[in-house]
């Protein structure tokens, strides 16, 4: 598939997302490059360690996040977002469920909407993206973790994404789903959407896997965030082997090499 100016083979790769929180309040990195320079300076150590895309968040969904308004949240990613494509070559994704603040990011450069509700929050997000003919991440997302059967409820919420993504005209070869690790889920639904990855691959569109430094992790390793890397590469293995195309992590180096030495074997 096309991601602005660059063609990902994702069927046969697996690239790295990198993350850059422009907040104050992130889980992991809240306050660390909340501003352009040191934004800038973060992107282009991420894409010094390999980093594929970089994907822009301008307000944290970590667990009990406050919300903030369009105008703030625009105000925070669309600076950073006309900084770094006039000074790097490189896809960008906005991380955002909100039209108004995709209209903004795209107008302002951004290469793919990354949407943590899978258009189900804001009705006008399936346009935006498809009369912009940007590429989209979309995630599955609940408000509470209530599941009778998790598997085969948790395919049909992905299949209603896909039906919603269609009838608002957004083309198939600009799709990417995203399991939801961390977002209405129990730890054990979390490690059931990681085990059976290979299930979204049956929708025919490319998978993104996002587990990096979040609670799943930390639970099962009792660690701290920070302490978090060895526990996201072995996921990011994990990824590599269910054919998955895209990781969306905060230490790059680390799992730009754990692909890298994946695929050798995969290939070998």
């Amino acid at each position: 598939m096309r991601i602005g100016n660059r063609e990902f083979d994702t069927a046969n790769k697996t690239y790295v997302m990198g993350i850059l929180n422009v907040t104050p309040d992130s889980f992991s990195d809240g306050g660390r490059y909340n501003s352009t320079d040191r934004a800038l300076a973060q992107t282009e150590r991420m894409i010094g360690e390999g980093a594929d895309i970089i994907d822009i968040g301008g307000e944290s969904t970590r667990p009990g996040y406050t919300k903030i308004s369009d105008e703030e949240e625009i105000g925070r990613v669309t600076p950073v977002i006309e900084a770094v494509k006039a000074r790097f070559d490189i896809p960008f994704s906005l991380d955002t469920y909100k039209s108004r603040v995709a209209q903004a990011g795209l107008e302002a450069g951004a290469d793919l909407i990354n949407d943590i509700w899978g258009l189900k929050y804001d009705s006008d997000m399936g346009r935006v993206i498809a009369d912009s003919e940007a590429a989209c991440c979309l995630m599955h997302n609940r408000e509470q973790a209530d599941y009778m059967d998790f598997e085969k409820e948790w395919c049909e919420d992905l299949a209603g994404t896909v039906r919603l993504a269609k009838k608002a005209g957004i083309r198939d070869d600009r799709i990417i789903l995203d399991p939801g690790v961390g977002f209405g889920k129990t730890y054990e639904n979390n490690l059931t959407a990681i085990r059976r990855m290979d299930r979204l691959m049956q929708f025919g569109y490319p998978v993104l896997l996002g587990t990096s430094r979040k609670s799943v992790i930390g639970l099962t390793l009792d660690v701290p965030a920070d302490e978090r890397v060895i526990g996201t590469v072995a996921t990011t293995v994990y990824a590599v082997n269910c054919g998955c195309a895209f990781v969306r992590v905060h230490d790059v180096k680390e799992n730009v090499q754990a692909i890298r030495m994946m695929e050798a074997i995969k290939n070998s």
